[in-house]
């Protein structure tokens, strides 16, 4: 589940597409927090799979993950970023310096849980 924060109030994704461009199936509410990337790691499956999320230069970036195992989330960004991933829940945050096109990708398995499309 991917979430654009900005505000209290809650915006449908459809609107969120459209104002700010990036893209997501499902409920994106916004408040003033920052972006937040819902990630859940199941039976070798994860989700999101490489969904593209729009953000800032300096902007919070959190990352909620819901894990069955053990794993290591990089994110390939100036500066870079990497989280120890342990079974059960656990919330980590960053932000980026540099803009451009940042991966969010877990080692263990190998998959890209986002691309981060980081505007000054």
């Amino acid at each position: 589940m991917i979430r654009r924060l900005a505000g209290l109030v809650a915006i449908p994704a459809v609107v969120v597409a459209l104002v700010s461009g990036c893209g997501g199936d499902d409920d994106t509410p916004a408040t003033e927090d920052g972006v937040v990337i819902d990630v859940v790691i199941e039976n070798g499956t994860v989700t999101p799979d490489n969904e593209r999320i729009e953000a800032t230069v300096g902007e919070p970036v959190t990352v909620r993950i819901d894990s069955d195992a053990d794993d290591e989330l990089h994110v390939h960004a100036v500066p870079e970023h990497s989280f120890e991933i342990h079974p059960g829940t656990q919330e980590t945050q960053f932000s980026v310096d540099v803009p451009g096109q940042v991966a969010v990708e877990l080692h263990d398995t190998g998959k890209t849980v986002a691309t981060l499309l980081v505007r000054p």
